[in-house]
């Protein structure tokens, strides 16, 4: 058995006097919260064990309540390869996090009357009018007009009729995307890098649709498309855009596209090949900036960084006098946006091996208290990444967590309700509000 290089897990006091890192949140004691160190100490003894046994390189774990942060855990290695020890500021390739960050990106736009969500997205991509559907499975089957055009609505909540080569059965569509460089049956997964924004567009334009645009959720290079969107309406690269609008006013400093030089040693990355199959895990190279900034699988970031960008979200869009978003905006993000749409096999299989979930703008949110096989409330938003990160908001119980880590493979559904798990039996009261909050004073 492979020892753990290194535990590091702190209290908000002993996080205070530590001094060594610039903390995401205002640091709290948990009891003042609502939640138990005692039981918070579980999740690093679990993950702790999950590294002993050699099912996870390492993983950074931060919760907050109330706004404060009051658990952080950095367990394992940050490059198994080189026996390196997991740092709480570690840098990890986020994936399908993106995701959030570009759906925001868009709202953004929205919110300044400068697209809606029921505009057709050939008015900013011309390539993507006239779309057709592939009629069949196989290639050379045919293919149909849309009933209707592709919007961005469709685009943020996965109902635009695209997919993803590595994902669909459609034969036609599958290499469509091959030739389109959008999708390598030979080389690494979501790796859409070494093409330029304006190649994409036009290769996605030549290829069919997998589907009637609204007719079913499936989880697709939609986001992609909708970061082309965001950079024909702001007249700037995604990044660039994130950078001012969103990484720079949160402080996000190890936020954006590729890790520069002097943050190289914090990269996470993950086993050479995966403890169960022996399969190789290769992850996309982030050292130096793509030709395109995938919106749907591009972006890195620290703990930290994505704790500030999903407190923004539970803070109704606000976050230290800082305005990203109004709340009428985050509330219509994370609100069902499927209603009657086929849900396919489900946003909660997908992500969680977990009914209970439905869709909203860029994010799953849980339908009710019940049903999922997690805890949570009604309301409760997510999303998470191929790689092996993860975060969630719960408004009901002022909640927010994320967890980072660099594990591919199947075993990320089962982390994610791990996690999940753990940080709920935590909790043993209410968060303070607002009105007690004063009346304490």
């Amino acid at each position: 058995m492979k020892l753990m290089m290194g535990l590091a897990i702190w209290s908000a006091a002993a996080l205070s006097a530590a001094g060594v890192w610039a903390q995401a949140l205002p640091t709290a004691e948990p009891d003042t919260v609502g939640m138990s160190s005692e039981r918070l100490d579980r999740i690093g003894t679990a993950f702790e064990a999950e590294v002993g046994r050699g099912e996870l390189p390492g993983a950074v774990i931060m919760v907050a309540r109330d706004g404060q942060l009051v658990y952080t855990a950095a367990v394992g290695e940050l490059a198994p390869e080189a026996d390196t020890a997991m740092v709480d500021d570690a840098i990890f390739r986020i994936y399908s996090m993106t995701k959030p960050l570009t759906s925001v990106a868009a709202l953004i736009l929205m919110e300044e009357g400068k697209l809606q969500l029921s505009d057709p997205v050939h008015k900013f991509l011309p390539e993507f009018e006239g779309l057709e559907v592939s009629a069949g499975d196989d290639a050379g089957q045919g293919a149909e007009p849309t009933d209707r055009p592709m919007t961005v609505q469709d685009l943020l909540r996965h109902t635009s009729g695209l997919a993803y080569g590595e994902l669909t059965q459609n034969e036609a569509v599958k290499a469509a995307y091959a030739e389109a460089s959008a999708f390598n049956p030979d080389g690494m997964a979501f790796d859409a890098r070494g093409v330029s924004g304006d190649e994409q567009v036009a290769g996605l334009g030549r290829a069919p649709l997998a589907r009637q645009p609204g007719t079913q959720w499936e989880y697709s290079l939609s986001t992609d498309v909708l970061g082309r969107v965001v950079e024909k309406v702001s007249g700037q690269r995604l990044g660039d855009f994130l950078e001012e609008r969103v990484f720079g006013p949160l402080q996000m400093q190890d936020s954006g596209f590729h890790v520069p030089e002097n943050a190289a040693t914090r990269l996470a990355e993950p086993f050479a090949t995966d403890p169960g199959s022996q399969e190789p895990l290769p992850m996309i190279d982030v050292s130096q900036p793509p030709a395109n900034d995938s919106g749907g699988a591009g972006a890195v970031s620290s703990a930290g960084d994505y704790l500030r960008f999903a407190q923004m979200l539970a803070n109704d869009g606000e976050l230290d006098g800082v305005r990203i978003l109004s709340p009428t905006t985050v509330r219509l993000m994370a609100s069902d946006h499927l209603g009657e749409i086929d849900p396919g096999a489900g946003p909660g299989q997908l992500l969680m091996g977990s009914p209970g979930y439905t869709f909203g703008l860029g994010v799953m949110v849980r339908e009710d208290d019940g049903i999922a096989s997690v805890p949570g409330a009604e309301g409760q938003f997510m999303w998470a990444g191929y790689g092996g990160t993860y975060f969630w908001v719960d408004p009901e119980y002022d909640l927010v967590t994320v967890f980072m880590s660099q594990r591919a493979g199947p075993s990320r559904a089962y982390y994610r309700r791990h996690v999940m798990q753990l940080v709920y039996q935590a909790i043993t009261g209410e968060a303070p509000n607002e009105s007690q909050e004063a009346a304490l004073q």
